[in-house]
C-alpha cells in the first residue's frame, strides 16, 4: 500500500510541478509586457514553445536531484535547497544557450520573472505537501511498518529516533534478536525466525541493527529480505563513527568508505566560501564603521585599559591565532583561562551592553579578512579548553578541519556562551559535513533577521570582581 501511495504521490508531484512551471510563462509575459509596459520583440507563442523545453529540462533536473524519490527522511530544508540548485542550473544553461545562439529577442527580464515565479511556486507546493504529510503521519496515518533486526545500542537508538520524530511516519511492529529484551516493542522470535516473520508480518521495510558479534548473520538477513521482496536498510555496527553523508571510493571493485567527508576540502567550495568571506566582511566593515567607532569610544570611557581585547584561540589545523574583540571586561588575570558566564562579575556596564548585542565581536571581521576566521563556522576555543575537550568529547577535533566562524549552525540553535559543549560540537560537526553555500547564507540570514546575535546575558553588573568562571560540564549547562 505504501509503495502504491508513493507512486501516486510522485506522479502528482511531476504533473503538478509541470503545470506550475509552464503556467508561469504567460504570467511572466503579462508582468513584463502588460504591467511594466515593455516592448514586445516576439509573440507569446514563441515563449510558450520555449516553455515546453524549459519545463521538461526542469523536471529532469528535479528528478536528477532526487526530488521525486521517497522523501520521508529528507528534511524540508534539504529538499528546498535541491529545488533551488536544479532551477538555478537550468536558468544558467538557458541564459548561456541564448547568448551563444544569439537569442537577443527573448526578454531576459521576462525569463528572470519566470524562474522566480516557477521556482517559488514549486517550492511552496512541495513545502505544503511535506508539511501536510508530516501532520498526517504524526496523527498515525500513512505509516511505514518496520521490522527491526537486533536489540543492541543501534537498535535502541533507531527506535528512540523514529518515536521521537513521529512526523517521519515509521512504525516499529516488532523485533527479532538472539534473545528477548532490550526494546519496548513486541519480540517476534530469534534470528532463525526471520523468514517466517517476513511472511507473516509483511513489513514495508526491515532495518538491520545487529552488533559486531552478530555480523556473520548479515548474508542470511540479506537473502531473506531479497527472497521476500522487502526493502532492507542496514545500520552498521560502526555507525557512531560514520559521517552524515558517507562517501565511497572504488578500488577495482572494492568499496572504500571515507569516514569523514568535508565538502570544504573541494577547492571550488573553499574558493567560493573564502571569496564570500572577503566581500561580505569588507562590506560590513564599511557599513558598520560608525558603530564600531562608537563602541571603541564607549570601551575607552567605561574603564581603564585597551580598547581591543586580544586572545589566543585555536583555528583551522589547530593553528593558534590572535582573535580580536572589543574589551567588555575589566582587565583581569583570568582572561585567558576563565569561561565567561551569563552573570560574569568581570564585566563593565558598557561591556555587558555590547556583549548582550554581540557588538564586542565586530572586530573579528578583521580576523575574517586575515583568513584566521570565516563568517560562518564553529566558534574558536581557548587552547586550554581544546586540550581538555579533545580528551572528553568524541570527534571534538573535527571542528578544526575548517576555519572557525563568527556565527554558526550551533549558534543559531542557541548553543553559544555558557551552553553544553557536547551538543554544540554535534551541531558543528553536522555543519562541517553538510556545508553548502546556501547553508551559509541561511545561517547569516537567521543570525541577522531572527536576532541570533542577541545574548541572554544579564545587563546588570555585579559588584564583585573576584569570581572566576569555569567551563561547564560538557553534558549539561551550568
Amino acid at each position: 500500500m505504501i509503495r502504491e501511495n508513493q507512486k501516486l504521490l510522485n506522479r502528482f508531484n511531476v504533473l503538478s510541478d509541470a503545470a506550475l512551471i509552464y503556467v508561469m510563462i504567460p504570467v511572466a509575459y503579462w508582468l513584463r509586457f502588460r504591467v511594466l509596459q515593455g516592448t514586445e520583440a516576439i509573440a507569446l507563442a514563441s515563449y510558450l514553445w520555449l516553455g515546453i523545453f524549459i519545463t521538461l529540462a526542469m523536471l529532469f533536473a528535479f528528478a536528477a536531484r532526487g526530488i521525486y524519490q521517497t522523501t520521508r527522511v529528507m528534511s524540508i530544508r534539504i529538499e528546498v535547497v535541491k529545488l533551488l540548485e536544479a532551477s538555478l542550473l537550468i536558468m544558467l544553461l538557458l541564459f548561456g544557450g541564448l547568448f551563444l545562439y544569439h537569442g537577443e529577442q527573448y526578454s531576459r527580464l521576462l525569463l528572470g520573472f519566470f524562474f522566480l515565479l516557477s521556482t517559488g511556486s514549486v517550492i511552496c507546493k512541495h513545502v505544503m505537501i511535506r508539511k501536510s504529510l508530516r501532520a498526517l503521519r504524526k496523527a498515525g496515518k500513512n505509516l511505514k511498518h518496520v521490522l527491526i533486526v537486533g536489540s543492541g545500542k543501534n537498535a535502541v537508538r533507531y527506535l528512540a529516533t523514529i518515536r521521537r520524530n513521529r512526523e517521519i511516519g515509521f512504525d516499529a511492529i516488532g523485533y527479532i534478536a538472539g534473545q528477548e529484551g532490550g526494546l519496548a516493542i513486541p519480540y517476534l522470535g530469534g534470528y532463525e525466525a526471520l523468514e517466517d516473520v517476513l511472511k507473516r508480518q509483511q513489513p514495508d521495510e526491515v532495518v538491520s541493527a545487529i552488533e559486531l558479534e552478530d555480523d556473520g548473520r548479515t548474508p542470511r538477513i540479506i537473502a531473506c529480505c531479497e527472497k521476500a521482496g522487502v526493502k532492507l536498510s542496514i545500520i552498521p555496527f560502526y555507525a557512531e563513527y560514520m559521517p552524515t553523508h558517507p562517501q565511497y571510493d572504488d578500488l577495482d571493485g572494492i568499496p572504500l568508505l571515507n569516514i569523514r567527508r568535508i565538502p570544504l576540502e573541494n577547492y571550488a567550495n573553499a574558493i567560493l566560501k573564502r571569496a564570500t568571506d572577503i566581500i561580505v566582511s569588507l562590506a560590513m566593515l564599511l557599513v558598520l564603521s560608525p558603530l564600531m567607532l562608537l563602541c571603541a569610544v564607549g570601551v575607552r570611557l567605561s574603564s581603564p585599559g585597551p580598547v581591543l581585547f586580544r586572545q589566543q584561540r585555536v583555528g583551522k589545523g589547530e593553528r593558534l591565532f590572535t582573535m580580536y574583540k572589543f574589551r567588555s571586561l575589566v582587565v583581569n588575570a583570568s582572561s585567558d583561562t576563565a569561561w565567561s558566564q551569563k552573570t560574569d562579575a568581570r564585566r563593565t556596564y558598557f561591556g555587558a551592553w555590547i556583549r548582550h548585542f554581540s557588538l564586542d565581536e565586530l572586530p573579528q571581521l578583521f580576523n575574517v579578512l586575515r583568513g584566521d576566521m570565516s563568517l560562518v563556522g564553529p566558534r574558536p576555543e581557548l587552547p586550554a579548553f581544546v586540550n581538555r575537550f579533545k580528551e572528553e568529547i568524541p570527534l571534538y577535533m573535527v571542528r578544526h578541519q575548517v576555519r572557525p566562524g563568527i556565527t554558526g549552525w550551533a549558534q543559531i540553535h542557541g548553543f553559544r556562551g555558557d551552553t553544553p559543549i557536547k551538543e554544540r560540537v554535534e551541531h558543528d560537526i553536522w555543519y562541517i559535513e553538510n556545508w553548502s553555500f546556501l547553508l551559509d547564507i541561511q545561517i547569516l540570514l537567521e543570525t541577522l533577521l531572527r536576532g541570533r546575535f542577541i545574548n541572554d546575558e544579564k545587563l546588570s553588573r555585579k559588584a564583585s570582581f573576584g569570581a572566576q568562571a569555569q567551563p561547564p560540564e560538557h553534558g549539561k549547562t551550568r
